[in-house]
C-alpha cells in the first residue's frame, strides 16, 4: 500500500469517529429527556460503519487500502422506560412518562472507545508523515 493511501485510510476512520463521538454527546444529552409515549421518547442512535476494501491500480493481487464509509444511523429497538409520575406535564392518562433507552454507561464507554480510536488514527498520520519526510530528506 502507497504510504498516500495511509492518509486516505486515518482520514475516513478519522472523519467515522467524529461521527460517533458526535452521536454519543446527543444520546447523553438526551439520556434523561421524557415524553408523552413510547413512540415519541427519545431513541439511542449508533452509527453503522463498513470497510469498503479497494484494490490498487496494477498487478493482479496488488497492494489494498481500507477506507471506512460510513453506511447511515440507526436508533436502538431497546424499550423505553415507563415512569408512574401522574403530575407530570407531559403524564399520559395513566399517569406515566416515558424515558429515553439511553444507557448512559454505555454511552460513556462508547465515548471513550471512539476518541481513543481517533487519537489513534492522529497518530498513524503523524507516523506516516514523519516517514515521508524522512523519505524525502533521504533523496536529496
Amino acid at each position: 500500500m502507497s504510504l498516500f493511501k495511509v492518509f486516505d485510510v486515518s482520514g475516513s476512520a478519522m472523519t467515522a469517529q467524529s461521527l460517533r463521538l458526535n452521536l454519543t454527546a446527543s444520546n447523553l444529552a438526551n439520556a434523561e429527556t421524557m415524553a408523552a409515549s413510547p413512540e415519541e421518547a427519545y431513541k439511542a442512535r449508533q452509527p453503522v460503519f463498513a470497510a469498503a476494501l479497494k484494490q490498487a491500480q496494477g498487478a493482479p493481487g496488488g497492494e489494498a487500502g481500507t477506507p471506512v464509509q460510513v453506511k447511515g444511523v440507526v436508533e436502538s429497538q431497546a424499550p423505553t422506560e415507563a415512569l408512574h409520575m401522574p403530575g407530570h406535564p407531559l403524564a399520559d392518562a395513566n399517569g406515566y412518562v416515558y424515558r429515553s433507552n439511553v444507557n448512559p454507561i454505555e454511552e460513556m464507554v462508547n465515548m471513550i472507545s471512539a476518541q481513543r480510536s481517533f487519537q489513534n488514527n492522529v497518530e498513524v498520520m503523524n507516523t506516516s508523515k514523519e516517514l515521508l519526510l524522512q523519505t524525502l530528506r533521504l533523496g536529496s
